[in-house]
């Protein structure tokens, strides 16, 4: 018989505190492992993602109910009391009693008498007493954190860099759950057809809002369809989407992507060069070098030919060979895919964000050397913090004369990027607000 939904999630959680374990990952290894009811899933998956996304409101809400702090509790009774008051707050389907009672059912199972007692107390006591008002908080950004539940510092600095209602928008738009969107496979079919193929199979969809080759699933399991299966869509996101177009490929071409997996840009650079050329795609882990193979072979791709190495020993591997295109979807902080990954807030630290800058850099001066005279370089990331983005494109620019932004970046990108107000000659910063897609940094870089 399969454990109950909360069980799961709690230790699911826990494992997330303790070993600061990917929650995605670890959701996806736990569902199949589980045996979960299909309709348990969809709670599971919810649990885990709001109680982590809302960790510190729900933090604020119980500080008052727990005589010595939050922080004085063992880590398991923390993690269900923060999964139990999620559920209270931000679910209606549970009845409230029902979660009260299926908390103290396990904590009698883990604990003593005490501990189901404490847990019975905080929880009936938050009920009568209601939560506390955030409003009480001094301080304008302090209070932007706990609302959203986002470290103060982050808070602080995206201030600095974008402004106080730009950021207040980032926080709030990163506790809306992602959309599931998927890219058309242009090589097989066309939107329409898609389109087509997935209302057969029940999955309801439209076009994307922002990258022309997206689709946006609305309801129904889009992995389960034959669309899926014969390699006619693949997952991605619609901001990920604009990397590929900005890479502007043709038919016949040399490419390289150098830190490719899961190689969702490198199919699409392939897609749009229908297949005629090469594209050279590496990423450190052999491990995450066949995800690129299995997808290049779903989607029927063969001028992909993926093998591990280290972006920055590529001169090494690849010696004086020159490249039309090299794209580095830099490692990066992820600050903007939050909402996919919401640990991510609390697992990362400034000095993080430091460390993976001189790894940037590193980088993109080897993959200086592999461009031709006249070729482009593009340099992306999944974050919108600017010492990761501008400032890394700028030092670049800095040590090597020979290179210069891209003016014509703005031709590959679809009009309501073009006419963002984060465009600016060559580059492109896509915050998750703007298109309640994933937030994003497109650099476009012309050797003389």
């Amino acid at each position: 018989m399969s454990k109950p939904v909360r069980e799961v999630a709690l230790e699911v959680l826990l494992q997330i505190e303790k070993n600061q374990a990917y929650s995605n990952l670890l959701l996806n290894q736990t569902v199949k492992r589980a045996n979960l009811d299909p309709r348990d899933v969809g709670l599971l998956t919810e649990i885990v993602y709001g109680t982590i996304q809302r960790r510190d409101t729900i933090d604020f809400y119980l500080q008052p109910f727990i005589k010595k702090g939050v922080d004085s509790l063992q880590d398991w009774v923390k993690v269900l009391l923060r999964l139990s008051v999620y559920q209270l707050v931000y679910l209606d389907r549970v009845p409230d009693r029902a979660i009260v009672h299926e908390a103290v059912t396990i904590a009698k199972k883990r604990g003593h008498k005490g501990i189901s007692g404490m847990v019975n107390g905080v929880l009936r006591s938050l009920l009568r007493e209601g939560i506390p008002s955030i409003d009480t908080v001094k301080g304008e950004l302090e209070k932007v954190a706990l609302q959203t539940s986002f470290p103060v510092w982050m808070v602080e600095r995206w201030v600095d860099q974008y402004g106080v209602e730009r950021t207040k928008a980032m926080c709030e738009s990163s506790l809306v759950p992602p959309s599931v969107t998927v890219r058309v496979n242009r090589v097989k079919t066309t939107i329409e057809q898609a389109l087509d193929l997935l209302m057969q199979d029940g999955v309801e969809a439209t076009r994307g809002v922002l990258a022309e080759d997206a689709i946006i699933i609305k309801k129904g399991n889009v992995f389960q369809t034959s669309a899926y299966k014969e390699g006619l869509i693949t997952a991605q996101d619609e901001s990920s989407m604009l990397v590929g177009r900005a890479v502007g490929a043709m038919a016949g071409m040399h490419v390289i992507d150098a830190c490719a997996a899961p190689g969702g840009k490198s199919t699409h650079i392939a897609e749009q060069m229908d297949d005629q050329g090469t594209v050279l795609s590496f990423d450190l882990h052999e491990h995450k070098v066949k995800l690129i193979r299995e997808q290049a072979s779903r989607l029927g791709l063969d001028i992909i030919k993926a093998e591990a190495h280290d972006a920055r020993k590529l001169k090494e591997r690849l010696g004086n060979q020159l490249f039309d295109r090299v794209l580095i979807d830099a490692p990066c902080s992820g600050f903007g895919v939050i909402r996919r990954k919401p640990d991510i807030k609390w697992s990362k630290e400034l000095k993080d964000i430091q460390a993976i800058q001189a790894i940037q850099q590193d980088i993109l001066r080897t993959a200086a050397t592999l461009v031709k005279p006249g070729g482009k370089l593009i340099y992306s990331t999944c974050t919108i913090d600017k010492d990761e983005n501008e400032e890394v494109v700028q030092a670049f620019l800095k040590n090597h004369s020979d290179f210069q932004l891209d003016e014509t970046l703005a031709e590959r990108l679809p009009e309501k990027a073009r006419n963002s107000e984060l465009y600016q000659r060559g580059m492109i910063t896509i915050l998750p607000q703007d298109f309640e897609t994933d937030g994003f940094f497109i650099a476009s870089l012309v050797k003389q």
